[in-house]
Parts: structure tokens; sequence; C-alpha cells
């Protein structure tokens, strides 16, 4: 695929994951996702040939090794996992207090509207999920945590939850509740 194709690819997963992050994927079509990447709709069809679904899933595995990325930079940036799981804690805050409160984790919206109904869907929200929390179990166990892989699960689940108190109280205060947490428990 030429250069072109690639931006045109970009555009339709980039715009896709704006729309099903702040929408959900329901509230999300193929239309909206067409005028919001300023695409041609015979693109979508030619790059996303099983539709929706392929199009929503390779959307998530791209915001998931985005949010993957910025958690290994702060891995390695960071004194230990205390600090780490903090400054994600804040970037996701800045993310969303920017976004007018609308855009939590890229990935929660779709697993918790088609975990229950798309097996694809589902397995890549997984596959997603345990990634970062492999990232933060190989922290914790390079620190010699003596629970990493239990410890990280807590952590991972407590981020996801504050981002959805957060998102629901338009209020930075459950992730700052969540930090002092983390810290203790770490």
């Amino acid at each position: 695929m030429g250069q072109k194709g690639e931006e045109t690819r970009g555009r339709l997963l980039d715009a896709t994951r704006d729309l099903i992050e702040t929408g959900g994927y329901f509230g999300t079509g193929l239309n909206q996702v067409i005028a919001a990447s300023g695409t041609p709709r015979g693109s979508l069809y030619f790059h996303f040939p099983g539709g929706k679904d392929q199009l929503v899933g390779e959307s998530v595995r791209r915001a998931g090794d985005e949010i993957g990325r910025s958690l290994r930079a702060l891995a390695e940036s960071s004194s230990g996992t205390r600090g780490m799981v903090a400054g994600m804690l804040a970037f996701l805050g800045d993310r969303l207090e920017r976004s007018g409160w609308r855009r939590g984790c890229p990935v929660a919206t779709v697993a918790l509207e088609t975990a229950a109904t798309s097996d694809p869907l589902q397995r890549i929200c997984a596959e997603v999920y345990g990634s970062w929390e492999a990232e933060l179990r190989r922290r914790l166990a390079a620190e010699g945590h003596p629970e990493p892989a239990d410890t990280a699960a807590t952590v991972l689940a407590l981020i996801e939850g504050a981002l959805l108190l957060a998102r629901a109280h338009r209020s930075r205060e459950p992730l700052e509740r969540v930090a002092r947490r983390v810290e203790a428990l770490l």
C-alpha cells in the first residue's frame, strides 16, 4: 500500500477511535466515520472489507498500542512502578479533562458494549488489556514485588474504575484517590 493509502487508512482509524471513544460502538455509524475522516465511502470498504467490526477492532488495537507506548515511556522515565502509575493516571486525567470528560479509556466503551456479543472484538479488547497488565506485571516483578500478577490486575482495575468514575463525576478526584491508594498498595 502506498503512502496515500496508509494516510487514508490512518484517517479512518483515527476518526473511528474518536467517535467510538466519545459515542460508543453502537452510537457510531459508518457514515459518521466517513464524514469525520474526510475519506470516500469506497476507501472504507477497500481498507476494511470486514466492515465495522474490523474497523473498530483495528482502531481499538491501535489506540491500545498508543497507550502501551505511553506506559512503556513512563516506565523508562519513572523511578519505579509507583511513579509510572502516578504518571499514567495524570496523563489519562489530562486527556480526559481536555476532552470535556468525553475521552476516558479508548478500550473500555467497546469492551463494555460488545464483549458479550462479538468474539473478535472481545478478543482484541482482552489482548489490549492483557498487554497493559503484562507491562505492569513485568515492572512489579523486576522490583521484586511478591505478587506481581495479582497486583498488576488490581492496579489496572483501579485505573479503569477511576477513569469511569472521573468521567461520570466530571472530576479528577477519583483519579487522585486511586493514585493515593496505588502508592500505598505498592
